[in-house]
């Protein structure tokens, strides 16, 4: 979960267009094509789900408003180019949304997966809590900008699930996994911390695509 990004800056744009020709670069050397051959997906249907999660990431669907506290001291961000401070003042409330494209294309493509792979319910559920309980242990509220986690927590941790869990179905298992544990621990069970973070807005998977949900279950399922 994060707050709401400030303006879109030439640095930032330039970097963004650099990930998406290293993104279409990986597919067409069939990098990131092996981890989307074995969900079941060819390199036409992998770039679309791509840029759909990329260009997704910049939308984010308003839900509620809640009343929060009073901001802290103004952070300063570790790459002001590339994550600029909240640009909207605060008012004494935070609008919670949902981003589309790193909490909603993860849900759909998770739901995708199910579809075509035969998951029992008992070990779905039971990946997933695990996945979600180390998400919640490990992430932490950071006043002014949002929660943070270490970024290869989630994969591991899906990924290890996945290969006791998973058998034949383990690659699929541990993309859900991944990414469903880290929506429901990481973004959903810190819903409350929130009023503490003194923000505008916070975007449910809004963490930025690449370093967030839809990365996480993609690397979970490399490992």
């Amino acid at each position: 979960m994060s707050p709401e990004p400030g303006p879109f800056l030439p640095r930032r744009l330039l970097f963004m267009l650099g990930l998406t020709l290293w993104l279409v670069l990986s597919i067409k050397l069939e990098i990131i094509a092996l981890t989307f051959a074995k969900l079941g997906l060819d390199p036409g249907s992998a770039l679309t789900l791509l840029m759909t999660s990329l260009f997704g990431s910049a939308i984010n669907l308003p839900l509620f408003t809640i009343r929060t506290s009073a901001p802290p001291e103004a952070v300063e961000p570790a790459y002001r180019e590339l994550v600029p401070p909240p640009a909207h003042l605060f008012s004494g409330q935070t609008r919670v949304a949902v981003n589309v494209g790193g909490c909603l294309v993860p849900l759909f493509f998770s739901w995708f997966l199910l579809q075509h792979n035969a998951i029992a319910s008992s070990t779905l559920i039971l990946a997933v809590a695990v996945v979600a309980a180390v998400s919640y242990g490990l992430s932490r509220p950071i006043a002014g900008l949002g929660i943070a986690m270490p970024i290869l927590v989630a994969p591991i941790t899906a990924a290890l699930a996945a290969i006791v869990l998973g058998g034949e179905q383990r690659a699929a298992l541990a993309y859900i996994a991944g990414s469903l544990g880290v929506l429901i621990g990481a973004d959903l069970l810190r819903l409350k911390d929130i009023r503490h973070l003194g923000a505008p807005l916070a975007s449910i998977g809004g963490a930025g695509t690449f370093d967030g949900i839809f990365m996480t279950g993609l690397v979970a399922v490399l490992l």
